[in-house]
């Protein structure tokens, strides 16, 4: 669930404090307490934006993952 403290608070709240950001999203894979993310934001209005953001952030992940560039293994 995304509403309500997430595993990572900790996290987003110094990478808020460090950069002064008005909201971060942090995502942990493979953290000391699992997988699990932390979200925090001094307004609703960046709450409302993080699904179109993270959209854009997954399409030019997979697009850069099907670079010819991109090593293959």
């Amino acid at each position: 669930m995304a509403l309500g403290p997430g595993k990572y608070d900790d996290a987003a709240t110094a990478v808020m404090e460090m950069t002064k950001a008005a909201g971060v999203l942090v995502i942990v894979m493979g953290g000391e307490r699992g997988q699990g993310f932390s979200f925090q934001s001094v307004s609703i209005e960046l709450i409302r934006n993080v699904p179109a953001m993270l959209r854009t952030v997954a399409d030019q992940i997979e697009a850069d993952l099907n670079s010819p560039e991109l090593p293959r293994q």
